[in-house]
């Protein structure tokens, strides 16, 4: 007869399930923190926060990052820990238990949207969202802990995709006719415009301390339109909308690529795949925006 020993208690099938579900979302939201450490924007955002602090003691408006996340609340407690770990600023979490997150973003104020998953980033798009879908670079380079500096295509970003719709159904020659045809009149908004303009909104807030020349942010606009052909359009309707843009360059068509080695952003902006895919060969982090008719050509490509 064979001795009798205390055996372990067996989990319920449905205890080992959520065991393992915890386990995933925590091994995810792990990853995203190792990753999250290292983001270049992060000391430039600390740093405008810190400037905006010292010259607006009593005002509030500054950057913020909320976490969106559809991890389980199980997983906390474990978030809380890498967060206080990692000393990063990070004071409110959004935690939906596999739900999806975008129903929550205008609740919490968001201004911009940023996520490795480009089906969330679709549907924040759609809910009207400054969204877009994260890369990170392929190579490591240095970036300003002292201005944060935001690089942006034009169309189908800041402005709608209504002139890349000629190009891709007509063709250049009838874009650049179009383009002079309709010199004077403003191209509508694209995704990416609010986000631009609250950016401009806190830079204002520099200048009105005389804090132009010293300003911690900088914008970009890194377009493959010709200056000569197409670019009056745009710098128009900038002025129309009040908007500034620290500089223009108008590439003709040339890669992006270079300009923005040269740049250094701390995240550049594009609607297509193939100036995303360019950006991060030489070391920019670049931002996806799911957006316009590219993105029909991007997927029957």
């Amino acid at each position: 007869m064979s001795g009798s020993g205390s055996e372990a208690p067996q989990l319920s099938e449905a205890a080992e399930v959520r065991l393992l579900e915890a386990e995933q979302d925590w091994a995810a939201a792990k990853a995203f923190y190792d990753s999250l450490v290292t983001k270049k924007p992060r000391p430039a955002l600390e740093h405008v926060n810190a400037r905006l602090l010292e010259l607006y003691p009593d005002d509030e408006e500054r950057f913020d990052i909320v976490l969106m996340t559809n991890n389980h609340a199980q997983v906390g407690v474990r978030l809380i820990n890498s967060i206080n770990h990692y000393g990063l600023t990070i004071e409110r979490f959004c935690m939906t238990g596999g739900q999806s997150p975008i129903g929550y973003l205008t609740a919490y104020l968001t201004n911009l949207y940023l996520s490795a998953d480009s089906e969330k980033v679709q549907e924040a798009i759609e809910a009207g969202i400054a969204s877009a879908t994260m890369f990170t670079a392929n190579k490591d380079v240095a970036y300003s802990d002292t201005q944060l500096r935001v690089a942006f295509d034009g169309d189908a970003v800041i402005f709608s995709d209504e002139s890349e719709q000629i190009v891709k159904e007509h063709g250049l020659d009838r874009f650049f006719e179009h383009e002079q045809l309709n010199e004077n009149k403003p191209l509508a908004q694209g995704p990416l415009k609010g986000f631009l303009e609250d950016l401009g909104k806190i830079q204002k807030k520099f200048y009105a301390k005389n804090e132009r020349l010293n300003c911690p942010i900088r914008t970009y606009l890194v377009t493959a339109r010709s200056a000569a052909s197409s670019g009056a359009r745009v710098l128009k309707t900038l002025r129309s909308w009040g908007l500034e843009i620290d500089e223009a360059l108008f590439l003709a068509g040339a890669p992006k690529g270079p300009i923005l080695v040269k740049i250094r952003p701390h995240v550049f902006f594009d609607d297509q795949m193939f100036h995303i895919e360019g950006a991060q060969k030489l070391g920019t982090i670049a931002a996806h925006v799911p957006y316009g008719v590219a993105q029909k050509y991007h997927k029957s490509s």
